[in-house]
């Protein structure tokens, strides 16, 4: 479990196919902190378990296994050598909730449409599938890439969330462009009240 609270923007050194999966390997300053293996990172708002952890400088570097399912259904299919992701640690028991309650689970990609600024702001326009728009509400929550932001208004096809200075700076969306795809995930809440709702019927 998360919470969209980015900690650092980690850098992409390595990918590699194999026969089973595609090995990525991300150096991580502030995340490679006391994480062993088999530990769980938010990758880009996609959970992943770290296989191998080496020593970099004043960094790590953390292998990650990805399948071919997890390839294809996120935006790493578009990661090169040199590509920002964000990351985060998992939540701890005793942790601050700064975001939302974010699984790591993605439920679709979406593909970046608007992207203006707007006074010291910026606005981000989101197209996605039905499968991600279904659960979306005005001033709701959605993980993109990861970052936990509040939607703030949603149509039939594509939805805006507007971009605080600060979450520019420190996550990856500074070098988002238009056409550009990222990871979606909606708010869990959403997805128990459908579920809750068709059980009663």
């Amino acid at each position: 479990m998360f919470t969209g609270i980015v900690e650092e923007v980690g850098v992409v050194e390595e990918i590699t196919p194999t026969k089973k999966t595609i090995e990525m390997t991300v150096r991580a300053k502030v995340c490679g902190r006391g994480v062993k293996v088999g530990d769980s990172l938010a990758v880009n708002g996609c959970c992943l378990t770290a296989v191998k952890i080496s020593p970099c400088g004043n960094s790590k570097l953390l292998k990650f296994d990805l399948l071919q399912e997890t390839w294809l259904r996120t935006n790493f299919q578009f990661a090169r050598i040199g590509s920002l992701v964000n990351l985060e640690r998992s939540l701890r028991a005793n942790g601050d909730l700064g975001g939302h309650f974010v699984t790591g689970h993605v439920d679709g990609i979406g593909k970046i449409i608007r992207w203006e600024r707007a006074g010291k702001d910026h606005v981000l326009d989101i197209a996605a599938s039905v499968d991600v728009m279904r659960y979306l509400v005005f001033k709701g929550s959605v993980a993109v890439d990861g970052i936990s932001l509040t939607v703030a208004t949603v149509n039939k096809k594509n939805f805006s969330i507007w971009i605080i200075p600060h979450t520019f700076e420190v996550t990856v969306l500074r070098e988002r462009k238009v056409g550009d795809v990222v990871n979606l995930e909606a708010d869990l809440l959403g997805k128990y009240v459908e579920k809750f709702l068709a059980v009663r019927r």
